[in-house]
């Protein structure tokens, strides 16, 4: 098992809407996330900056931040482009955040 963590950046005004999309997340999007690995997967908001803190435990090597190839996500980053910050594929801006500290 691995844990990866990474921050999002969510454009002002957008929190009640991104909440919405992710409460109402694709079953083909979820199923794709399960198969690659992905399990207890949580998004935080900072209120203050508007950043989003993304932390995910996988099983194997890879996780969310992998799956760019994929049709569905794509078609998800398109969903997602106008309440985030994104690169011009519409990938969101995405930044990995190095583990310093753990405690079970």
């Amino acid at each position: 098992m691995k844990r990866e963590a990474f921050k999002m950046f969510l454009k002002p005004g957008y929190e009640a809407e991104y909440a919405k999309r992710h409460g109402a997340l694709w079953p083909e999007m979820r199923a794709l996330l399960s198969k690659n690995g992905v399990f207890d997967y949580s998004i935080y908001w900072d209120k203050e900056t508007n950043i989003l803190f993304a932390v995910q435990k996988t099983k194997g090597d890879g996780g969310s931040q992998d799956m760019g190839g994929e049709a569905i996500v794509k078609k998800w980053w398109d969903y997602m482009a106008d309440i985030m910050e994104v690169n011009p594929d519409n990938s969101p801006v995405s930044i990995p955040l190095p583990e310093l500290f753990h405690m079970d």
